[in-house]
């Protein structure tokens, strides 16, 4: 049996996580899991603003769909004698801090891009993506000026301690993954 291993790839909002797993993926013709895909309405804490202030532990940020989905896929991976794939690249913003996860990953590969960089790109998916871009937008804003920037920088200074590689050129999505790849071969991964 072959041991497959889980990449994830963490960073704030707007880092670019999920156009560089998508583009992984299909390079290394590997399975992949989105945390945004699992969120629901306990996920996070209902006031992030006083978990900031209580010292911002991402461990209470509960995902066990998600948690599960990784347990189980990474099985099936396994339990595959031919199977092309060894590596599981999954979105997990807080790489190997939260709890719950932690076990299951092999290595984490954090985008610590610029955060003027992070919010220019979210403001933008906002724009593109919303049916009511203004109201959306603006109130995406008040928060991030409220609270939301420091909530990134402090689950992002936790992530930083624990990564095996920090990438912080900002460059195409198809330079970091290339740095990526390259790193992936380097280390045998």
């Amino acid at each position: 049996m072959q041991r497959t291993r889980v990449i994830a790839l963490s960073g704030v909002s707007g880092a670019g996580k999920t156009s560089v797993i998508k583009r992984l993926s299909e390079e290394f013709n590997s399975p992949t899991l989105l945390f945004d895909d699992f969120v629901e309405p306990n996920t996070y804490p209902i006031d992030m603003k006083a978990w900031l202030h209580q010292g911002a532990n991402v461990s209470q940020i509960q995902s066990p769909r998600f948690t599960k989905a990784l347990s189980e896929l990474k099985t099936l991976s396994e339990l595959k004698v031919h199977s092309d794939s060894q590596m599981i690249f999954i979105e997990e913003p807080f790489g190997r801090e939260r709890a719950e996860i932690a076990h299951l990953i092999d290595y984490v590969i954090m985008l610590d891009m610029p955060i003027e960089v992070c919010l220019s790109r979210v403001v933008k998916r906002h724009l593109k993506h919303s049916n009511d871009p203004s109201t959306t937008l603006s109130n995406y804003l008040r928060k991030y000026d409220d609270h939301l920037r420091d909530v990134y920088i402090a689950a992002a200074n936790h992530v930083r301690q624990s990564s095996d590689l920090i990438i912080t050129n900002v460059g195409t999505i198809a330079s970091i993954q290339s740095t990526i790849s390259d790193w992936l071969h380097d280390n045998g991964k």
